[in-house]
């Protein structure tokens, strides 16, 4: 099947086809059916191209005039023992991405969390963050944090229900309105 790209598939058959694989029952205990994270070079093609549909996605949906600021991540702050990057995997097939970075003893921050639309609304997400949350504590974490922006509705939600609370602004991201804090 042909990889995915910014704004869709390369063709409704391979859409269709994604979709029937995705929802498709399986038996039980199929191994596949298990979403499976993968930590992965920030520059490897596939976590590339989930950056690059991110911050395409960002920029089309960006609430602010002068538009979101797409800054790829430095791929030497996101490997052991000062990070990871994840990419999130069904049916062998990429369904999102995310990662944690040192910023300071104890204290790692999250990043770059996205599910591509196909794979929103079935618990993904909050699995993602679970495993990052896991990984981060295996680095020494002590605590997590992260921003956000308040258009990100269901992100903000997802955070809050996790744990994690509202703080000051830790950084000047310029595409950040919203803060949080969650002690591991």
């Amino acid at each position: 099947m042909g990889s995915l790209v910014a704004h869709g598939h390369r063709d409704a058959r391979a859409r269709a086809k994604l979709i029937d694989k995705l929802t498709r029952r399986r038996p039980r205990f199929y191994a596949e059916q298990v979403p499976t994270y993968r930590a992965t070079p920030v520059t490897d093609a596939t976590a590339h191209a989930l950056l690059t549909e991110y911050f395409s996605y960002r920029a089309s949906t960006f609430p602010v005039p002068s538009g979101y600021r797409a800054s790829y991540p430095d791929p030497a702050r996101f490997v052991a023992p000062d990070g990871v990057f994840l990419v999130v995997r069904e049916f062998g097939e990429a369904l999102g991405c995310g990662g944690i970075r040192r910023l300071e003893n104890g204290r790692f921050e999250v990043k770059h969390l996205w599910l591509r639309p196909l794979a929103r609304g079935r618990g993904l997400g909050r699995a993602l963050l679970n495993e990052l949350e896991k990984r981060a504590k295996r680095l020494g974490a002590t605590e997590l944090v992260l921003d956000t922006n308040a258009s990100l509705e269901a992100a903000g939600e997802l955070y809050r229900t996790s744990g994690f609370e509202s703080i000051d602004a830790y950084n000047d991201n310029p595409n950040a309105t919203d803060w949080y804090r969650k002690a591991l």
